[in-house]
């Protein structure tokens, strides 16, 4: 897995402290920005946090660039729905030899390893053999309709892909690039940093973690599953670990 943050609204902590400073004060907006010092941002950041105020978070937002993770991953990604996603297709992209996600459990285990391993090596024959019957059939419908050679392959193969496709597994490696808002991100980490949450997804959750608290220290500060500052929500379902959640993501505190 690999997680870079591409990009991210500057000077994002300032941006979120002008903007609670105009709800808060009589200041006009050519001069919002006037005297927020990084004690006063640090400050307004603080209150927002204790009262609760999260609609000032929302004016920045980061960007984050992900490979090596599987489609399981990301079709638990794409639920949250506030954020922008761009995704590797399958449809126009041709997977000569695909690459795939092993599970730690299955690859720490040589029997269920060779067994997984062997699956994805047929998803792969089943695809090409499936590539090339599907191209053929489309190649030639489309060479009877009168379209040139190099169009009706160009044609042929997208067609082909598309429908071969429905044979890749959920292993299947995949790239994605999204942006959320700080709001969101709060959100997301509140849900796929707990220990409930799938592996991989909570693995690249604390990535994600990790490299918005470089470059906004103070407003993730608290970031991380939801039971950092209040009491385990999953009732029953709880993992039982909140001292050491809490040890974990809030150590930069002590």
């Amino acid at each position: 897995m690999k997680v870079d943050l591409i990009t991210y609204t500057p000077n994002p902590e300032k941006i979120v402290a002008a903007a609670a400073k105009l709800c808060y004060s009589k200041t006009g907006t050519q001069n919002i920005l006037e005297g927020l010092t990084d004690e006063k941002v640090e400050s307004f950041i603080e209150k927002l946090t204790s009262i609760g105020h999260e609609s000032p978070i929302e004016h920045i937002s980061f960007t984050f660039a992900v490979e090596g993770v599987s489609r399981v991953l990301t079709h638990q990604l794409v639920r949250h729905r506030i954020a922008s996603y761009s995704q590797q297709s399958q449809r126009y992209v041709k997977l000569d030899q695909f690459e795939y996600i092993t599970p730690p459990n299955i690859s720490n285990n040589p029997k269920a390893k060779a067994l997984f391993e062997q699956a994805m090596a047929e998803d792969q024959k089943h695809y090409d053999a499936l590539t090339d019957i599907l191209f053929e059939d489309y190649f030639q419908g489309y060479m009877t309709e009168g379209m040139s050679e190099k169009k009706a392959k160009q044609a042929a193969e997208k067609k082909a892909i598309e429908d071969a496709r429905f044979v890749f597994p959920n292993a299947c490696e995949t790239k994605i690039i999204f942006t959320m808002n700080a709001r969101t991100l709060m959100h997301f980490f509140k849900h796929r940093c707990c220990e409930r949450a799938q592996w991989e997804i909570r693995a690249m959750a604390d990535e994600m973690l990790k490299l918005v608290k470089e470059v906004s220290p103070t407003l993730f500060k608290y970031a991380g599953p939801s039971c950092l500052t209040k009491p385990c929500p999953e009732g029953m379902m709880t993992c039982g670990k909140t001292k050491e959640k809490r040890a974990l993501y809030l150590k930069e505190r002590s």
